[in-house]
């Protein structure tokens, strides 16, 4: 999936958290968030801590994968 905007990242997350059957509360205590800042990067909001977000996308298995856009 390529993800261009943060409401994607934050519906992307969304999904494979419920496909792997966490709660929004169980997200946010594996990495150290509160359930609220879980609730806030679902919904998409650019405030996000970059170290948090990448806690739970190592926590739900996913990785980035960066790359130049052409005729960037």
């Amino acid at each position: 999936m390529n993800v261009t905007n943060e409401r994607e990242m934050g519906l992307m997350l969304r999904e494979r958290r419920r496909d792997l059957g966490l709660t929004q509360a169980e997200l946010a205590e594996q990495i150290g968030a509160s359930r609220y800042w879980v609730i806030e990067m679902e919904k998409g909001k650019s405030t996000a801590e970059v170290g948090l977000m990448l806690r739970a996308l190592r926590v739900l298995g996913l990785v980035i994968d960066i790359r130049a856009v052409s005729g960037s």
